[in-house]
């Protein structure tokens, strides 16, 4: 089998909607001056500490798409997602929609843009105003967006955008504090879908509710896909929704991108032995399988490991995994893995 290395993109005939490319975020770490300073070669120079949160990441979202993107925590997902709406800037690297470079607009830029991307909360209660009512908040964003239209008109939309994600009237004259955690979550589905947007980040959207909440909230998620023509990315830890709610999978470790895939193809095939330990600790009813337990403590992302970040938990790391950062490469159509073992073919 050829292996053509590239970068981690989707080449097909459909419509590439959200392009990332070689996407960096890094945050300082704030300490006194004095605790910064070192003796180096004859003189005193001052060093930073940074986390390196996301590193050298390229995905491509294409129109219709639900791009799922896991790993454990603290592997940079939710910082894509905030990076991807324009809420942090990031260290270098661009993002374009609809092939438009957004990742530089001023705030009055990106106004437009807000229009046709939304982004839904992990937490529902944190990201709705406890002092206004559910109708206020509902509306807020179709005066702003739909300034041209009469109150009426706006009023109009924002009953057909309650009906559509199963909100009651009457909830209208209520506040945030009154409702459960899967009736504030179909809330702030409802305000995402209320500017009628293209694109939709979802940051954990469902992992603070109940199991039988979850899958209430994700049926809604999956029917406006389909009656809105929705495009996705979607953060998350859990793998059994990613099965059900995703059309490809980007997998994540310590803000570096181990594999892309077709989802089915993913949960079929995987190659990366970060990816197979996950999918391996998915619980099974039809039968036993081997659960693949990783060793080693996960590295800070302070100081980050040589060659391949995930070398010092792999139980098929060589010489060559601890001293060269592995190439992304294209083992079959639209499946890409960076890993050293299965470039080898020792996987």
């Amino acid at each position: 089998m050829s292996q053509v290395s590239r970068e981690y993109k989707v080449m097909s005939d459909k419509i590439k909607l959200v392009e990332i490319n070689g996407l960096h975020k890094r945050f300082p770490i704030k300490k006194d001056i004095l605790s910064e300073l070192s003796f180096k070669g004859g003189k005193i120079t001052r060093e930073q500490e940074q986390v390196h949160a996301i590193n050298g990441v390229s995905l491509t979202v294409n129109k219709g798409d639900a791009l799922c993107v896991v790993g454990e925590s603290g592997c940079g997902k939710s910082t894509i997602a905030r990076t991807v709406m324009n809420l942090i800037s990031p260290s270098e690297g661009t993002i374009t929609f609809a092939g438009k470079r957004i990742d530089n607009l001023t705030p009055k830029q990106l106004v437009p843009y807000r229009k046709k991307m939304q982004m839904i909360f992990q937490n529902p209660y944190a990201s709705l105003n406890p002092r206004m009512t559910i109708e206020e908040t509902l509306l807020e964003p179709i005066k702003f967006h739909f300034s041209e239209k009469n109150l009426d008109e706006q009023r109009s939309m924002l009953e057909h955008t309650m009906d559509s994600v199963g909100i009651d009237p009457s909830w209208g004259e209520r506040y945030p504090h009154e409702f459960s955690g899967g009736q504030r979550q179909r809330i702030s589905i409802a305000r995402a879908l209320s500017v009628d947007p293209e694109f939709i980040v979802a940051d954990e959207p469902i992992s603070a509710l109940d199991v039988s909440i979850q899958a209430q909230v994700l049926n809604l998620m999956m029917d406006a896909r389909e009656q809105r023509d929705l495009t996705y990315l979607f953060i998350t830890h859990d793998l059994s929704v990613v099965e059900q709610f995703g059309s490809h999978v980007a997998v994540m470790y310590l803000g570096t991108l181990c594999e892309y895939s077709e989802t089915q193809d993913l949960f079929d095939q995987p190659l990366h032995p970060y990816t197979q330990a996950l999918i391996s600790a998915i619980p099974n009813l039809h039968g036993k399988t081997e659960h693949i337990k990783m060793t080693g403590e996960i590295p800070t992302p302070v100081n980050l490991p040589s060659g391949c970040v995930f070398h010092g938990r792999c139980p098929y790391a060589n010489e060559r995994c601890k001293q060269e950062v592995p190439k992304k490469l294209e083992m079959k159509p639209s499946h890409f893995v960076a890993c050293h073992g299965v470039e080898e073919g020792r996987l």
